[in-house]
């Protein structure tokens, strides 16, 4: 389950560099037009809703029992990121291109997207570090069965990148959408949909840590913005809140 997972994690990733990178022209979709539109508009929907419906609590319970026997649980995690890297493959590989280049980088031009493209993927390497790479990655499922303990999950996350934006992996993962050096009518399409998730999806994700975590993630929520950096604000002094809820 390890190898499978790391293989097709590493894969999924690859692909969708290598496919935003060209604007999503190269994907292996002949679906005629304009059949075609429902098709690709269907391929960018399944990851979003089915990653956000495994989260919850019928998702996870589903998730455990993807592997029959004792492990399904503990395991889950592996599953869930053997089962979004395959969503991403299906998307980047499946997709019928439009045929349409609105836009293409040449030059000085296209060396300066290029690393400004990659910088983003460092950001997004680096929020998903930040958050706990055996989570994300989903080594922490067969980890655990490994080692024969129940997995243990990170603490909330409010160090690195944390301590700007309270979500740096969705932030950089925009940031991924719209900083390549080829625009076509497909990756637009691509682009607006999945940015519009990463700016809604996050608040679902905030009510588990609110029942997880309670008021330390409500003082973390009222220091650190959501999404876009500015300064963070100091909670005030214990004594002071203290004796501001006894005036109201």
């Amino acid at each position: 389950m390890g190898l499978l997972c790391h293989t097709i994690f590493a894969a999924a990733i690859l692909s969708m560099i290598y496919a935003m990178f060209f604007g999503l022209t190269r994907g292996l979709g002949d679906v005629p037009y304009p059949w075609a539109l429902a098709a690709n508009l269907a391929l960018i929907l399944q990851f979003p809703v089915a990653h956000s419906l495994l989260l919850t609590r019928r998702g996870l319970r589903a998730l455990a029992l993807v592997l029959p026997g004792q492990y399904g649980r503990p395991i889950s995690t592996t599953t869930y990121a053997i089962i979004a890297s395959l969503q991403l493959l299906a998307l980047f590989w499946l997709w019928t291109p439009s045929g349409i280049l609105w836009w293409q980088a040449e030059g000085v031009p296209l060396y300066a997207v290029t690393t400004v493209y990659a910088l983003a993927w460092l950001l997004l390497g680096k929020a998903i570090f930040d958050a706990g790479v055996e989570l994300q990655s989903g080594a922490l499922g067969w980890l655990s069965v490994l080692a024969k303990r129940a997995p243990k999950f990170p603490d909330m996350p409010t160090l690195g990148l944390f301590k700007i934006i309270r979500q740096p992996i969705y932030f950089a993962f925009a940031l991924t959408l719209w900083l390549v050096p080829v625009w076509t009518p497909d990756q637009l399409a691509l682009a607006i949909v999945w940015t519009a998730y990463c700016v809604a999806a996050p608040r679902l994700k905030e009510r588990r840590f609110s029942k997880q975590f309670g008021q330390r993630f409500t003082d973390y929520q009222a220091r650190i913005p959501y999404m876009w950096p500015r300064r963070a604000e100091s909670p005030p002094p214990r004594v002071e809140r203290d004796t501001l809820k006894k005036q109201n």
